[in-house]
C-alpha cells in the first residue's frame, strides 16, 4: 500500500480505538446516568451533520448532479442495511440468546455475540464513508475522523454498559468495544483506493458518505439523544456541534 493508504487505515484505526474509550467511565463508576448518553449523543449527532454539509460541499466543486445521486445511493444503502438488521432482529426476538436492541444490557454472556455482530455490521458503513472523505481532500478525511471517533465514544459506553453489569471488566469491554469498530479502517481502505484510481466517481462517493451519515444521525443518533434528554435541549447541543463543526472546517 502506498503511504496515503496507510495514513487512511491509521486514521480509520483510530476512530475504532475511540470506541474503547467509552469503557474508561467504568473504571472508576458502574452507570453512566441517562442524560450523558443524551448529550453524548447530540454533541456526535451535530458533529456528524457538520462533516456530512462539508462533504457536500466538496462534492458540488465537483460535479452538483453527480452529488445527488451519491446522496440517494447513501440513504438506500444504509437502508437496506438496516432493514436487513431489523429483519435479523425480528426473526430472533425469541430467542433467549438475543439482545432485542443494543441500548439494553446483555441477559447472558453470549448475547454479547449477536450484539456485537449487529454493531460491527453498522460500523462498516463508516468505514466506506470515511476512506471516501480522504479521496477528496484531508481536511475533510480529518474532519470525518474526528467526527466519527466522537460518534463511537457513546456507543463504546452503550456497549460497555451491558457487558460491566453483567461482571466483565473494564478493560475487556474495551477490547470488545473497539472489535466492533474495526470494519471502519478494514473498509476504509478499499474505499479510499476506489476512489484514487476513479476519481470521476468521487462527487458520488462524497455525496455516498454524506447521505449515509445522515441516515445514521437522523434514524439513530438523534432519537437515542431525545430518549434521554429533552428534546429542546438535544436540538440546541446538536446546532452547537454543527456550528462547530462548520466553524473548524473554515479555520482548517
Amino acid at each position: 500500500m502506498t503511504h496515503e493508504t496507510w495514513n487512511v487505515f491509521l486514521y480509520a484505526l483510530i476512530t475504532a480505538v475511540a470506541t474503547g474509550l467509552g469503557a474508561i467511565p467504568f473504571m472508576f463508576i458502574k452507570k453512566i446516568t441517562p442524560s450523558v448518553m443524551g448529550y453524548s449523543n447530540a454533541i456526535a449527532a451535530g458533529l456528524m451533520t457538520g462533516a456530512s454539509i462539508g462533504l457536500v460541499i466538496e462534492g458540488v466543486e465537483f460535479s452538483y448532479p453527480k452529488v445527488i445521486i451519491g446522496l440517494l445511493l447513501g440513504l438506500i444503502f444504509i437502508g437496506a442495511v438496516e432493514w436487513v438488521l431489523d429483519k435479523f432482529e425480528k426473526s430472533n426476538r425469541d430467542s433467549p440468546m438475543f439482545l432485542v436492541n443494543k441500548e439494553s444490557f446483555f441477559k447472558n454472556y453470549k448475547n454479547a455475540i449477536l450484539i456485537i455482530v449487529v454493531m460491527t455490521a453498522h460500523s462498516a458503513a463508516e468505514g466506506i464513508g470515511l476512506g471516501t472523505s480522504f479521496g477528496g481532500t484531508f481536511k475533510f478525511g480529518l474532519m470525518m475522523t474526528i467526527a466519527i471517533a466522537i460518534h463511537n465514544i457513546p456507543e463504546g459506553l452503550a456497549i460497555s454498559a451491558g457487558l460491566v453489569a453483567k461482571g466483565v471488566s473494564w478493560w475487556k469491554a474495551a477490547l470488545w468495544s473497539i472489535f466492533t469498530s474495526l470494519p471502519q479502517p478494514l473498509f476504509a481502505v478499499p474505499a479510499y483506493m476506489f476512489i484514487t484510481y476513479f476519481k470521476q466517481y468521487l462527487p458520488i462517493g462524497l455525496g455516498f458518505a454524506a447521505g449515509a451519515m445522515l441516515w445514521v444521525v437522523f434514524a439513530d443518533i438523534v432519537p437515542e439523544s431525545q430518549e434521554n434528554i429533552e428534546k429542546e435541549k438535544s436540538a440546541v447541543v446538536i446546532v452547537l456541534a454543527i456550528i462547530g463543526m462548520l466553524y473548524l472546517q473554515y479555520i482548517l
